[in-house]
């Protein structure tokens, strides 16, 4: 079962409208529409706040493809590259790129799974194949199977008129030890979008690609001097609501499919659908 909670910089921030309905709708369909490209734990979806799924094991990396030079956080590429690093997860980076620019290959750039509260921190292949969390058969597959996904959903995106920057797939083990898709995939919570109409056109002006993601949230914290250390400051209702709009925007503009929330007393209704 999902909920509204909405997170930045590995902080729970409190609560965005709908939130979790559309997210568990948006990755219901990326799964049935790359179903046949990768296998996912989805059974089924009875309920717009729940699904129904595998029980798989996870494995303890999560794996970030990403496209484009950009990111907000402190340790986000561009971060890394605006301080003078060329080396980022264990790939080289050439000189001369700008903020925002699309990388000359779409890199896996791995990071590690925190606990509750804790956060996640880049790491390489090798480092993860070193520790032990993932062999190095294992993260083969995994890196195949992520950049499959990854290039799928550029170029759907793309026919919907978005670009797919970046985005975060978590993987697992079923019962068979085959390798899954689990969580969700291609949401606004776990990847980056940008219009892809406007985006030349920003970066010959020096400005931000318009965005319909999460980033927004990033962004209205860090004018306020938040990266994710101590208390972060309450979302006001206009963040929220707005936050909201470009979920529902997400959602519509990638599924092609009107959104209509249900607005029932959940947990009645939960269980009704559930039959419990």
């Amino acid at each position: 079962m999902v909920s509204d909670r909405v997170s930045a910089f590995d902080v729970v921030l409190g609560t965005i409208p709908l939130k979790g309905q559309i997210l568990n709708q948006m990755a219901a369909f990326w799964f049935r529409k790359l179903g046949d490209l990768a296998p996912n734990h989805l059974v089924d979806v009875p309920d717009p706040s729940v699904s129904i799924v595998r029980e798989c094991e996870l494995l303890p990396v999560e794996f970030v493809c990403r496209g484009y030079l950009t990111g907000s956080t402190s340790t986000s590429i561009w971060t890394a590259y605006a301080r003078g690093d060329r080396t980022y997860c264990g790939h080289t980076l050439p000189e001369g790129l700008r903020r925002h620019e699309r990388l000359p290959n779409p890199l896996l750039t791995p990071t590690t799974k925190a606990e509750m509260g804790a956060h996640d921190e880049v790491t390489s292949r090798d480092e993860i194949i070193a520790s032990g969390a993932v062999s190095e058969a294992l993260y083969a597959k995994a890196e195949k199977l992520t950049a499959s996904l990854f290039e799928a959903g550029t170029h759907f995106a793309k026919e919907r008129g978005l670009i797919l920057v970046d985005t975060k797939y978590e993987l697992g083990l079923d019962a068979n030890g085959d390798l899954v898709v689990i969580d969700e995939i291609h949401t606004p919570d776990s990847s980056r979008y940008w219009y892809d109409d406007g985006y030349e056109k920003a970066m010959s002006e020096g400005r931000d690609p318009e965005a319909i993601d999460k980033e927004y949230i990033r962004l209205w914290l860090g004018e306020r001097g938040y990266k994710g250390e101590g208390p972060p400051p309450a979302l006001s209702d206009e963040v929220r609501c707005e936050a909201a709009r470009r979920y529902v925007r997400a959602f519509e503009q990638v599924s092609g499919l009107s959104f209509t929330p249900d607005l029932s007393e959940p947990v009645s209704r939960i269980r009704a659908n559930l039959g419990i």
